[in-house]
C-alpha cells in the first residue's frame, strides 16, 4: 500500500541486528542510510515514530564486554550507558538533515497505569513536528531484560495503538515471514500476506535471530497479534536494506510479509 494522506503515521521499530555489527558496535553506514531514509520520509510528510533497540549492546560495547552480561544490575548498567550513545548517534545523525527527535523511555509501569499520558507525550511530539524514538526504560525497568514481557517488538505494537498509528514496520535480519527457515532451507518461500495468525502461522516462528539480541519471529508474531487486533497492518522487513522502507511507504511496492488488519471486537 503506497503513501497516502490516509497512511501517514507509522511506527518503525529497529531491533539490534538492524543497528550493529555482530561486535555490538554500531553499524554506522548502515545507520547513516536507515537515518537518511527516515529523514525523506518525514520531509514527505509522513508522521515517524521509532522504536529502538541497542542500548544494551552498546553500553557492553562501551564498557569493553564481549558477551552479554548475565546479572540484572550489569544489563542495567549496559543500558544506562548505551542508551546515553544510542540518542547521541540519532540526534546527531537527525539533525543533519534538520529533522528533531525526542527521547521517550516507557516502563510496564507506565504502560499499565498511564499509558494515555504517554500517549498523549508521543501526540504532542509529533504535532511539533518531532520524531519520538521509544524504548523500554531498562535502567529501571527490568522486565525486559528478565524476558518477563516479551521485548521492543512487542512494545512496538502497544505504541503503535497508543498513537493510533495506520501501520507498524518491524526491521528484521530477514525479508519476512517464510514458510521454513531460510537459513537451513534454501527453498524457503517468503509469505508475503497473511490474513489471520493462526496455529500454522505461529508454528513457523523460530528463536532468536542473533546473539546480542532478543527477539526472533516469535516475538514478531506476538507483536503482529497485539496491532492488527487494534485495527493496525504489520509489515516485517528486511532492516539491512533501508530502500525497503522508502519502497513500501512511497512506492506501495509489496515488499516483507504484511499482516491484515483485523476487524475490532
Amino acid at each position: 500500500m503506497a503513501y497516502s494522506p490516509e497512511k501517514q503515521r507509522v511506527v518503525i521499530k529497529l531491533g539490534t541486528s538492524t543497528l550493529t555489527h555482530p561486535t555490538g558496535r554500531m553499524n554506522l553506514q548502515h545507520f547513516h542510510n536507515l537515518v537518511r531514509n527516515f529523514a525523506d520520509l518525514f520531509n514527505a510528510g509522513i508522521e515517524l515514530i521509532l522504536v529502538s533497540s541497542g542500548a544494551v549492546s552498546l553500553g557492553m560495547s562501551k564498557l569493553g564486554l564481549q558477551e552479554r552480561p548475565i546479572a540484572t544490575p550489569a544489563k542495567q548498567a549496559c543500558a544506562a550507558v548505551g542508551q546515553c550513545e544510542l540518542m547521541y548517534l540519532y540526534d546527531r545523525q537527525f539533525a543533519n538533515y534538520n529533522v528533531t527527535v525526542a527521547q521517550v523511555l516507557l516502563t510496564k509501569a507506565v504502560l499499565n497505569e498511564s499509558s494515555e499520558n504517554a500517549g498523549n507525550c508521543m501526540e504532542e511530539l509529533i504535532r511539533r513536528g518531532v520524531v519520538p524514538i521509544v524504548n523500554e526504560n531498562d535502567t529501571v525497568a527490568i522486565d525486559e531484560l528478565q524476558l518477563e514481557i516479551g521485548e521492543n517488538d512487542s512494545l512496538a505494537a502497544i505504541v503503535a495503538g497508543l498513537v493510533h498509528a495506520d501501520l507498524l514496520v518491524l526491521l528484521s535480519d530477514i525479508d519476512g515471514l517464510y514458510d521454513a527457515d531460510p537459513h537451513r532451507d534454501s527453498a524457503a518461500k517468503l509469505i508475503p500476506i497473511v490474513e489471520r495468525i493462526d496455529d500454522s502461522i505461529e508454528a513457523l516462528a523460530g528463536g532468536a535471530g542473533t546473539p546480542n539480541a532478543k527477539g526472533g519471529m516469535v516475538t514478531k508474531i506476538a507483536a503482529a497479534k497485539i496491532a492488527t487486533a487494534q485495527g493496525i497492518d504489520m509489515v516485517i522487513l528486511n532492516g539491512q536494506r533501508p530502500d525497503n522502507i522508502y519502497d513500501l511507504l512511497m512506492k506501495g511496492k509489496p515488499v516483507g510479509t504484511r499482516f491484515l488488519a483485523q476487524p475490532k471486537a
